[in-house]
């Protein structure tokens, strides 16, 4: 009984001596995840805004609602400039795209 507390107060003592430098690696790793963890944060906060400041642009076309506009950035057109562009066949395969919406559109080219 006495042999095994002895041992567990070894080792716990030259672990003590010895464990000054891997804490300090394992905070140095600890921030390098955190720093990585808030850029890749900032990043998808990036790209949400963007995203929803590219569907209210979208909406500023005539005939085009949130849903709609939501759904056409989804189906890859972007801008209005890529909307404009677009063919009919392309944006009548957006789900909540109709036929009016693409007719007032092409009026704008």
């Amino acid at each position: 009984m006495i042999s095994k507390f002895l041992s567990k107060l070894k080792s716990i003592l030259f672990k003590s001596a010895v464990t000054p430098e891997t804490p300090l690696k394992k905070e140095k790793k600890a921030a390098k995840s955190a720093k990585t963890k808030t850029k890749t944060k900032t990043k998808t906060k990036n790209k949400a805004v963007n995203s929803k400041k590219n569907i209210e642009t979208l909406t500023t076309l005539p005939g085009v609602g949130a849903k709609s506009a939501k759904a056409l950035y989804e189906a890859g057109f972007k801008t209005t400039k890529a909307v404009i562009a677009a063919d009919e066949k392309d944006l009548l395969a957006v789900s909540g795209v109709g036929i009016n919406l693409v007719k007032k559109l092409k009026k704008l080219k």
